[in-house]
């Protein structure tokens, strides 16, 4: 049996403590047992060992070989720039890393610091940190709750929960024994650690401390939710392992080759022609791998990252904005992102009065309109100051709102009606009274939940007139109370007496005149409305998951249109009570989640997760921390918790579920223009790879230097990649699918631009090649080398798009292009100036005429590329 089914007696038994607390024997003996307050640190990676990781990868290890044998060979400027590459994208992996890991280290720092105890029959501040199983806590408005516990006592207590249950308002709090077995949010005889009392007073004992608490659980749930790879992580971790054996495979082929040729030769001195062998296969290897990969695709993301906070979407994960772009699922919460997360009066019933109430100014306003006004500002703790900030209880926050936009300021009615005595609201009560003197009359004005204040009232206010509550009126009253509910409303009854006594007592609170009910709701935002629906559009499904009632939630939804005909809600109970196999065939149809755990949370994105669906989460507590962890993306609200925001992928500055939508629209262009980076690098290498295997098959000398194809690689072909990812996006982007996670970066008609475009570099830089033979070996690579770095720069304009040529996309559309062309122009000039000649192996008498020859050849590829996609135009279409 759970603490919550026990009553008091039997919970101080089963915990083997008394009223009076522990003696400090028994606490030192506990603390023996079973440790500290505190939760579980788990045993960090080392960063030296993250850092080692990283050089896995088996491109990284080819071009480790690479750097290596230049070094044997004195080439050092080449190994230089390589390791340099390789650190710099090392430690940018354990940054990310590292950030990763900061969720658990906020949830550790929300543990209150100190707790009031009751030890050896005395009160007693400790640290919290020592709490044991049994101790006996005191709590008042404002305290931390620093370890799970049973109430013993509480007298009008709420304690905010949000955090941990998702319940958008403060939770009433009792003594009472719960029988049944309830969920999280409805233990009210419960309270937790790293929740906050915000009213009243009570006395609790501990059942569970450290990782035994709710909150432990949460950071035990943190520990073992898995960090997923983005699909474009995946598909270049895949992608990096074919290319890094083919290119090992190619580059020892070739060496082969080129080393049976010597010794079938007959040459007596091999060691020079063997050198030049192996120098053939290393620039292979350097040209096909595009070493700035890597680097260009995190650039390109950052560039997202901007777009995406001026939308109000910060991104603490580089990945996670391509991640965006595939997202096919989006679980979000409803208090604050989808609605406004601000009570608001949207309904009033006065029996008398048939058309809708406040309709006219308040000088206007009917006898019982201006009563129910009076009652509910007058019987009411909250205020709003000067700047528009509020204080209080958002129910009531709610009433004074109303007041002030009906044209009556809440401040004025208490100016005007000053308290003379209360009765606080009370949990078990359910109802607040004050007495004030009106119109020279003393007056008890009462307000409480319509089922409790029904039968406090004996009369009721019509058209300015007591009358008595009849049967009749009583089911009116009854009737209406039902109807707003099952809009999810949350309902208020207003009630007043005439009183002689100058003090209240509960005994005044009987006989009331009924005068109305005031129905509120949190309401959606106005915009959501448009951005759920281009989500769906999208083909984006939006799941509602909330710690709210189900009934509150499913209207939400169904406004919304999340929830439609045929879709199912459940709480997390009926989750829990349905089997793997039944919630795969049922999810489809699930739109709508209430009352949910952490573990709710996680399952549900793990089952969509294994239907291979993108899975983006939103959340704003601690509760919310495994599931942001385990989804694909995860979303975390502003004003949310930090240990939300640590376990999250992104944070949206204004909680609003229109951000992620537009946010998304983002990630999609990101990742388009990220395969059109490296549709543009492996054309220009695959360009680079064919004129090599081409001189080798002819027995020409090699084309390249390993450093000009170091210098296209990391310095030329950079600039284009990087202003490639600045590409507007597409007009239709958000009327395409979530692209499929299992897609390859070289689907649809990318790898055809690919070889397409490649091949035509190629045969443009063998021509060249030929040409310069006829000159001098000196000329011929030369004029390789310019054929083929103005070619990859060229390339850059077709690289665009696949479909549109760049007229017909607009020259001018992305300024970025024009300018990166530009300054590749002037880094080739820098190449063949006569002081920078030698380094890079270009002749002095590599004339005007040669690269005249280059330049046509180069122009030509660009033409062919352009014409190409006027000819085909709707089969090169993505």
């Amino acid at each position: 049996m759970h603490h919550y089914q026990q009553n008091t007696e039997e919970v101080l038994s089963s915990l083997n403590t008394t009223g009076d607390g522990l003696t400090s024997s028994e606490v030192k003996k506990r603390q023996e047992e079973k440790g500290f307050n505190e939760l579980e640190q788990k045993n960090r990676q080392s960063t030296l060992s993250l850092f080692l990781e990283s050089f896995k990868d088996p491109m990284v290890i080819v071009l480790l070989i690479v750097a290596v044998v230049q070094v044997l060979l004195g080439e050092t400027v080449e190994s230089i720039i390589i390791f340099t590459v390789l650190v710099i994208n090392s430690i940018l992996s354990v940054v990310q890393t590292r950030k990763a890991e900061d969720s658990l280290a906020s949830l550790r720092n929300m543990a209150a610091p100190t707790a009031t105890v009751i030890r050896n029959n005395s009160t007693q501040s400790i640290p919290a940190r020592e709490l044991v199983v049994g101790d006996i806590i005191v709590l008042e408005a404002g305290n931390n709750i620093p370890a799970d516990g049973r109430l013993l006592e509480a007298e009008s207590l709420q304690v905010e929960e949000g955090a941990l249950t998702g319940e958008s308002v403060p939770s009433d709090k009792n003594a009472e024994t719960i029988s049944e077995d309830t969920g999280l949010a409805d233990r009210l005889n419960m309270v937790y650690s790293g929740t906050l009392v915000t009213y009243g007073r009570a006395k609790y004992v501990v059942t569970g401390i450290g990782s035994e608490t709710e909150m432990g659980k949460v950071a035990k749930l943190i520990q073992n939710a898995t960090s997923k790879q983005t699909p474009l992580q995946r598909k270049l971790e895949v992608f990096s392992k074919k290319l890094g054996f083919v290119i090992l495979g190619l580059s020892i082929l070739i060496f082969g080759i080129q080393a049976a040729r010597i010794f079938l030769g007959g040459t007596q001195d091999i060691q020079i022609p063997l050198l030049n062998a192996f120098m053939f296969a290393v620039a292979v290897a350097v040209a096909a791998i595009p070493e700035a990969l890597q680097s260009i695709v995190t650039i390109v993301l950052s560039v997202g990252t901007n777009k995406m906070a001026k939308r109000h979407a910060i991104i603490r994960k580089l990945p996670a904005v391509e991640t965006l772009g595939s997202t096919s699922v989006i679980c979000t919460d409803k208090t604050g992102t989808l609605t406004q997360n601000k009570m608001t009066v949207v309904d009033t019933f006065l029996a008398g009065q048939k058309e809708k109430a406040y309709a006219s100014q308040p000088d206007q306003w009917s006898f019982d309109e201006n009563r129910l006004m009076q009652i509910a500002v007058l019987a009411n703790d909250s205020s709003i100051n000067e700047k528009g900030e509020s204080s209080g209880d958002p129910t009531e926050i709610a009433l004074i709102d109303h007041s002030n936009k009906q044209g009556l300021p809440f401040s004025t009615l208490r100016s005007t009606y000053p308290r003379i005595a209360e009765l606080p609201f009370d949990s078990t009560r359910k109802l607040m009274s004050t007495l004030h003197e009106i119109d020279g009359e003393q007056m008890i004005l009462t307000k409480g939940g319509p089922d409790v204040l029904f039968k406090r009232c004996s009369k009721i206010l019509i058209d300015g007139n007591v009358e008595e509550l009849t049967e009749t009126y009583l089911k009116q009253l009854h009737d209406k109370n039902e109807h707003f509910s099952d809009q999810a409303m949350r309902v208020l009854a207003f009630a007043y007496k005439p009183i002689t006594k100058s003090d209240l007592d509960l005994d005044d609170e009987n006989d009331l005149i009924f005068v109305g009910l005031l129905a509120m709701i949190d309401p959606p935002r106005e915009e959501v409305y448009a951005a759920i629906k281009e989500a769906a559009e999208a083909g984006i499904r939006t799941i509602m998951i909330t710690g709210d009632h189900k009934t509150t939630a499913r209207a939400i939804a169904r406004d919304l249109n999340i929830f439609t005909e045929g879709d199912i809600a459940l709480t997390g109970q009926e989750l829990d009570a349905l089997s793997e196999e039944e919630l795969m065939e049922k999810l489809e149809h699930i739109t709508v989640y209430a009352r949910v755990t952490p573990e709710n949370k996680i399952r549900i994105v793990e089952a969509w997760q294994n239907k291979d669906q993108i899975t983006a989460m939103t959340g704003d507590g601690v509760n919310d921390a495994p599931a942001l962890k385990q989804a694909d993306i995860g979303v975390a609200m502003g004003s949310g918790t930090d240990v939300s925001k640590d376990a999250a992928a992104m944070i949206l500055t204004d909680d609003n579920f229109v951000s992620i939508v537009s946010a998304v629209s983002v990630g999609r262009n990101v990742y388009s223009n990220i395969k059109k980076a490296i549709a543009y690098l492996f054309s220009g290498n695959l360009g680079a790879v064919t004129a090599i295997i081409a001189a080798l098959l002819m027995n020409w000398v090699n084309p390249f230097t390993a450093l000009q194809l170091l210098f296209i690689n990391l310095v030329n072909d950079s600039i284009p990649a990087i202003a490639l990812g600045m590409e507007p996006g597409e007009p239709h982007i958000m009327k395409q699918k979530p692209r499929d996670p299992n897609e390859g970066i070289f689907s649809g008609q990318t790898l055809q631009s690919v070889i397409f475009r490649g091949l035509t570099i190629g045969v443009a830089v063998i021509i060249s090649q030929y040409i310069g033979l006829g000159y001098s070996n000196e000329i011929s690579v030369a004029m390789a080398f310019t054929t083929l770095i103005l070619a990859r720069t060229l390339q850059v304009f077709p690289a665009r798009s696949n479909s549109q040529t760049v007229f017909q996309a607009g020259f001018f559309t992305n300024k970025y292009v024009v300018g990166a062309f530009a300054v590749c122009m002037m880094l080739y000039a820098i190449t063949i100036l006569p002081i920078v000649r030698p380094i890079f192996d270009i002749p002095a008498e590599f004339g005007l005429e040669h690269w005249g020859i280059a330049a046509g050849l180069a122009l030509a590829t660009t033409a062919i590329l352009e014409i190409r996609k006027l000819v085909f135009p709707s089969k090169l279409a993505d």
